[in-house]
């Protein structure tokens, strides 16, 4: 399918959540899986467009954003900006768990409130990371290529040398397609190999 990219604008917010509830999990969408559709976008792609839009952008069939990379230069100050101006925005709608969490969102809510987790010692290196999320039909196309290409060299522009990325173990298809745009794991104390890729941003 034909679609362009291009830089996020504030009226791309629903259509970007949209695109998160469907893809998240692995691919396989988790509308309807906790108390509300927000839950991972608020914690995965909401932040990303409030506090760092000029490294988000969007693949447009035309009508819509159809997918998108969000990111940061620095994940420290990422953080920083998460826990400072991110996280006061949702304490209105989300509680941390009580205790330890328990159920699959306990450990969604527990991950929202703890943002310091991304700061892994073994990723200090790789400042920069991105999140890239495509609705199936626009898939295969060349276009995931496209906009990870065109986050790299505005993340490198911002100064940052290195990107590091997450995947699930089990998504081999995602695994695979790193794999031939040179992305290379990256042991982080605690993870399953190749659960964290590397890539250059030069």
């Amino acid at each position: 399918m034909t679609a362009t990219i291009r830089r996020y604008r504030d009226g791309d917010r629903a259509a970007v959540y949209e695109v998160c509830v469907e893809t998240a999990g692995a691919g396989r969408g988790v509308r309807g899986r906790y108390s509300t559709d927000d839950l991972v976008p608020d914690t995965v792609a909401g932040p990303y467009l409030f506090l760092e839009p000029e490294h988000a952008y969007v693949l447009d069939d035309g009508e819509r954003a159809v997918g998108y990379v969000i990111g940061t230069a620095s994940t420290p100050d990422f953080v920083a900006g998460y826990r400072q101006r991110w996280l006061p925005r949702l304490r209105a709608r989300y509680q941390p768990p009580s205790g330890p969490p328990v159920t699959e969102e306990e450990h969604r809510l527990d991950a929202m409130f703890h943002p310091e987790r991304l700061m892994l010692p073994e990723l200090a290196p790789h400042p920069a990371h991105l999140h890239i999320n495509l609705l199936a039909g626009y898939r295969r196309a060349g276009h995931g290529r496209e906009l990870i290409s065109t986050f790299l060299a505005s993340v490198a522009a911002a100064g940052a040398a290195s990107c590091y990325l997450g995947v699930r173990p089990e998504n081999l298809n995602a695994r695979r397609f790193y794999a031939r745009l040179g992305w290379h794991p990256v042991q982080v104390h605690g993870a399953e190999p190749g659960t964290y890729l590397v890539h250059p941003t030069g």
